[in-house]
């Protein structure tokens, strides 16, 4: 669908996601609810299996990961459940709430490994570092593992994350001449991903041939490949409820 065809909506303000996740950081710290899985389960498990098939954990040196919107982390969590390094991980939101719950969920899961090996506590889920970061506007978080360069130390990372942010971010209200935020996005994220590096997003509002136009559209990246979704049919048409696809910058 194209962005022009997607009327505002409040899920695309600032507002709602600080009440989504205000709602649910009491929740979890009432009953221990992690909260909301943004497009199921089944989204992660394909985006882990992806990750695990282009670049193992067993990579050296380790891969750095960075998501845009984490929300609650549960990406980054399955990650680390995977076998990825979590002091390689880092999460942004530009939601303060939903930050506090990703570290308190963080913390959660670091206290069910405090009765095992203590020499293993600093490689815990806790490890993982969530921030508050308005991705459009505010300064990337440097990759701590990325060598400085004549310019300076690079932003880069080796794999770029993306699970219903784009989506969000177009559903945010249009400037007066009809542009949306949005639209410096791919430049935004081909800049912060190393060269060799990779750009995996899902979404619900794009087909992959949307996807594809937009992130290769004079950013630098290259498609790579996609994450098969179910199929339906209407009208003697078919799609998939969700689209992913991955992208590459040349090394």
């Amino acid at each position: 669908m194209s962005e022009t065809d997607l009327p505002a909506s409040r899920l695309g303000t600032k507002e709602h996601w600080d009440n989504v996740y205000a709602s649910e950081l009491a929740n979890f710290e009432e009953i221990g609810d992690e909260g909301e899985i943004w497009f199921g389960e089944d989204s992660v498990e394909k985006m882990v299996d992806w990750v695990l098939d282009s670049m193992p954990p067993s990579t050296e040196p380790p891969p750095s990961i960075l998501e845009i919107g984490a929300g609650n982390g549960t990406l980054l969590f399955a990650l680390h459940d995977a076998g990825y390094a979590p002091d390689r991980m880092y999460g942004v939101d530009y939601s303060a709430d939903a930050v506090k719950l990703a570290q308190a969920i963080g913390r959660s899961r670091q206290e069910r490994c405090e009765d095992g090996d203590p020499t293993e506590l600093k490689a815990g889920p806790a490890a993982i570092t969530f921030a508050a970061c308005d991705f459009l506007n505010d300064p990337v978080p440097f990759s701590p593992y990325t060598a400085s360069t004549e310019s300076g130390t690079s932003a880069a990372w080796d794999l770029v994350l993306d699970k219903g942010t784009f989506d969000a971010m177009v559903l945010a209200q249009k400037d007066d001449d009809g542009r949306s935020h949005a639209d410096t996005y791919p430049s935004r994220v081909a800049d912060i991903v190393k060269p060799g590096g990779y750009f995996l997003i899902t979404s619900c509002n794009f087909t992959e041939d949307e996807l594809k136009a937009k992130f290769t559209n004079d950013t630098g990246l290259s498609y790579h490949s996609r994450i098969p979704f179910p199929t339906f049919s209407f009208g003697g048409k078919s799609g998939n409820v969700y689209s992913s696809v991955a992208f590459q910058k040349p090394a």
